[in-house]
Parts: structure tokens; C-alpha cells; sequence
């Protein structure tokens, strides 16, 4: 292949490592596997008919092979991590360039590329829809889809934040959300959270399967109802990135991978993620 070349302003980076996450199935089959609607949307917004960009991948760790003669926020061979979604994607490749002003900081320094690549993801997302809902020390918020890559680092922001945290799973995954700090879990296909007596100040569906109206009467009179697919829209900012960065090099937020794949075995990633039953996040070393 021939190494890219990165611009004034741009670094270029050397991947270690990226992940599958169910963005980049959607991207490649053009469809959300849940949700008519939000295919419609994904034409309108990504102009789907296939993958219109033809290298997937939205985030990536790895180290700065290069940089433009104005960079001054990188230098080589720092080890870096950060999203490629507002950089037209491309972390399924050996390298990729970058904005020195993107969404790139340096790597938490006690964790893996692997885990590292993770966290940008996930841990946005999460971010961002729950700084929607101001949670306040003692509240309770209850997340759907706990064991996922958004809800993992859900649970944990949550419990950051001084929430009391209900994560609803899978029975597989109960003790995975209880060692993440939840304080509380329900298994989804035992019990059906709508139907108990619980309420909560937040809840907040992270994959995007439960509407506002099923979850009414498990809310508070102010409760607030956030939805990974409706609410996840906010711009991606590099200081959110360095502070999850922070947080996991205080302790307080830790990446969960389920599988590694090589890169030869993507489409066997792709599968395996399609299929919906992932815990945390699954991850392609390069």
C-alpha cells in the first residue's frame, strides 16, 4: 500500500488497533437492523445506498507515524486514540490521517491500544446523551442495554456522576454490569421493567429498542426518557474525549472488550456483531 501523506495540519497515524461496532454494520448493510425509520434517516443524513464511503471503521488507537509542518499538539510516536466519524470514517486500514484539531488526544497511558480504541465510541455517546438528562448525586437512572458498548460506559458514567444505577441485561451479562458498579440489575428476559412498581429519574435506553410511551409509568413525574438513537446526535468534541481520558486514568472508567480479531477476520467480526449479543465492544487489532 502507499502510506498517506498528511497535510500541514494534519498527523498521521499508524493503527494498532479498531473495533466492530453495530454503526459500522449499519454503515455496511445500509440498514438499521431495528428501526425502519432510522434507516430513513441514515439515507437522508449518509446518502446510503451502499457504503458510500468504502473504508469503514469509527475509531482507532494507535501511534502519530507523521506529522504536518504546522502541528504542534503531536509529535511522533505518540501514542494516540480518537474517532474517525467526522473524518469521513477509514480505521480499517493500517493508517490514517487526521486534523490535529479532531478528535484525537493521547492515550491513557495504563491502558492497551486494544482498549484504548474503544473508548471513543461508546464512551461519547454515553457521554452525551447523559450530560442531556443533568443527573444529580442520588438519582435513580436505569440502563437498558447495560451490557452493550454504549451501556457499559453508561453504567459507569452514571455511577461517576452519583447516580444510583439499575442495568438491564441478559442473564449472561449480570455479573459483568454488577462488577462495572451497578448497584442494581435486571434480567430483561425474566422481568420486564415496565411492569414493576419501580420508578426512576432517568432512563435511558442505550439500544435504541424501548419508546418514551412503553417506559411512561417507570419514570418520575419529572423523569427524563433519553434514547441512544434519538438522543446521540451532539457533536463530537475533543475535550469530552480527554475526559473520559481523565476518568479512566483516576479509576473510574474501564473499557470492556468481548472478542479480538485479527484484521484478516473482520467479516467474521461484522458476523459476530450483527448478531446483537455482544458485551462491550469487540475489537480488531491491526
Amino acid at each position: 500500500m502507499v502510506k498517506p501523506v498528511p497535510g500541514d495540519n494534519e498527523v498521521l497515524v499508524k493503527i494498532h488497533a479498531t473495533t466492530v461496532t453495530i454503526g459500522d454494520v449499519i454503515m455496511r448493510s445500509g440498514k438499521h437492523p431495528d428501526s425502519k425509520f432510522y434507516t430513513m434517516v441514515l439515507h437522508l443524513v449518509f446518502g446510503l445506498v451502499g457504503p458510500k464511503r468504502k473504508i469503514l471503521g469509527m475509531e482507532l488507537a494507535g501511534e502519530i507515524a507523521a506529522v504536518g509542518k504546522n502541528v504542534t499538539r503531536f509529535k511522533q510516536k505518540d501514542p494516540v486514540f480518537g474517532s474517525t466519524f467526522s473524518a469521513k470514517f477509514g480505521a480499517y486500514a493500517e493508517y490514517k490521517c487526521l486534523p490535529e484539531d479532531g478528535i484525537l488526544a493521547l492515550k491513557p497511558a495504563a491502558i492497551s491500544f486494544d482498549e484504548a480504541a474503544t473508548i471513543p465510541g461508546g464512551g461519547m455517546t454515553a457521554l452525551n446523551v447523559l450530560r442531556k438528562a443533568s443527573i444529580q448525586p442520588g438519582q435513580q437512572v436505569l440502563i437498558n442495554g447495560a451490557s452493550g458498548a454504549v451501556g457499559t460506559n453508561a453504567v459507569q458514567l452514571a455511577k461517576y456522576f452519583g447516580a444510583e444505577v439499575t442495568g438491564v441485561c441478559g442473564a449472561t451479562n449480570l455479573q459483568l454490569v454488577k462488577s462495572l458498579g451497578a448497584d442494581h440489575v435486571i434480567d430483561y428476559t425474566k422481568e420486564d421493567f415496565t411492569q414493576n412498581e419501580e420508578t426512576y429519574d432517568v432512563i435511558f435506553d442505550a439500544v435504541g429498542k424501548i419508546s418514551k410511551a412503553h417506559t411512561k409509568k417507570s419514570l418520575k413525574p419529572k423523569g427524563v426518557h433519553l434514547n441512544v438513537l434519538r438522543d446521540s446526535g451532539s457533536k463530537e468534541k475533543t475535550e469530552d474525549l480527554v475526559f473520559l481520558k481523565e476518568l479512566i486514568e483516576a479509576g473510574k472508567l474501564k473499557p470492556v472488550i468481548d472478542r479480538r480479531y485479527p484484521m484478516e477476520q473482520i467479516v467474521e467480526a461484522h458476523r459476530y456483531v450483527q448478531k446483537g449479543h455482544k458485551k462491550g465492544n469487540v475489537v480488531i487489532t491491526v
